[in-house]
């Protein structure tokens, strides 16, 4: 291996000591007193001195993946963003944007439509199903749009397992029998259990028996939809709570992370107080109802759009968004 360069670019050793090293019979002292001296040279060469943090030149803030500043966005901004059809697309998986852009604004969907308690439920218990968010989705596009239109308990029952399996064969999801026998079982349940007749969406029925008491409410839909689970009715709470003020403020964990991610308030109560605190500031005008209720539905929107937002991956383009770029 060749002998290393000092600073100044020349071998360690100077020329002088190459020539010494090839006079015969030099002493031993005085070499070793000249690698003493080579030894001290060396050691005064300068060294690269590490960067103190503080020395360090400022560095820019980290960029999303649109390129603003990671910046975190006022909370009230925040809110109005998701309140806004700015944040729908963000929200929502590439298939389902694609398909609204070719079928039109008027598709129904999970993430920009409302549903009658009865979708709500059938929504949960096929987004409660092992299936990918996507898949969940499609499948509601699927059913609740020509031609099938699964939206009652009479169509379900009338159209029967085949038709339902058939909608699900054409929207490429999983566990598509399985699936079927549930939302035929779900229509049979609301006929009997939920409304006082086939066309029935509303299901006031289990709040009268139940005296507008989520926990038995719970417990009712739990003992008559097969498939309806803790994940489940979950959904369905955090969806219904709009139009249901019984269960009202309810945030599931897998909410809860969204709404972190974003740096909203991080337990459903807290999320409420601050919407309560705010809401002269916010535009709840495209809520129908009473104040209460436009408050209800905002605080389902948030969690909506927070939930989608965190499954496609998108918390810091929506903090980007949400921030005017002159912060």
């Amino acid at each position: 291996m060749p002998p290393k360069k000092n600073a100044s670019g020349s071998r360690n050793q100077p020329q002088a000591e190459k020539q010494e090293d090839k006079k015969p019979n030099a002493p031993v002292d005085q070499k070793k007193d000249q690698n003493q001296s080579d030894s001290k040279a060396a050691s005064a060469v300068p060294t690269k001195r590490k960067t103190d943090a503080k020395d360090a030149p400022a560095k820019a803030p980290r960029r999303s993946a649109r390129g603003a500043s990671s910046v975190q966005p006022d909370p009230v901004r925040l809110m109005q963003y998701l309140l806004s059809t700015e944040s729908l697309d963000p929200c929502r998986p590439k298939d389902e944007i694609d398909d609204v852009q070719k079928r039109g604004s008027t598709l129904r969907t999970y993430s920009s439509s409302t549903f009658s308690p009865f979708e709500e439920l059938i929504c949960a218990v096929i987004l409660s199903r092992p299936i990918g968010h996507g898949l969940g989705l499609r499948s509601i596009r699927t059913i609740f749009n020509d031609p099938h239109d699964f939206t009652t308990p009479k169509k379900i029952r009338d159209a029967g397992f085949e038709p339902v399996r058939k909608a699900l064969d054409e929207a490429r999801t999983q566990h598509r029998q399985k699936t079927a026998e549930e939302l035929v079982l779900l229509a049979d349940a609301a006929v009997n259990h939920f409304g006082d007749n086939e066309d029935d969406v509303h299901m006031e029925k289990v709040r009268r028996e139940c005296g507008n008491e989520w926990s038995k409410e719970k417990e009712m839909l739990k003992n008559h939809v097969k498939g309806l689970g803790k994940t489940g009715l979950d959904i369905f709470a955090r969806r219904i709570q709009g139009l249901w003020p019984e269960c009202y403020p309810f945030a599931d964990q897998r909410t809860l992370s969204g709404l972190q991610k974003l740096g909203l308030p991080a337990t459903a109560e807290e999320l409420q107080k601050q919407l309560d605190q705010h809401s002269t500031e916010l535009d709840l005008t495209m809520f129908p109802g009473d104040d209460k209720e436009k408050k209800r539905r905002a605080f389902v929107q948030i969690l909506e759009r927070a939930v989608g937002v965190d499954l496609e991956g998108n918390a810091d383009q929506v903090r980007a968004d949400a921030t005017p770029k002159s912060e």
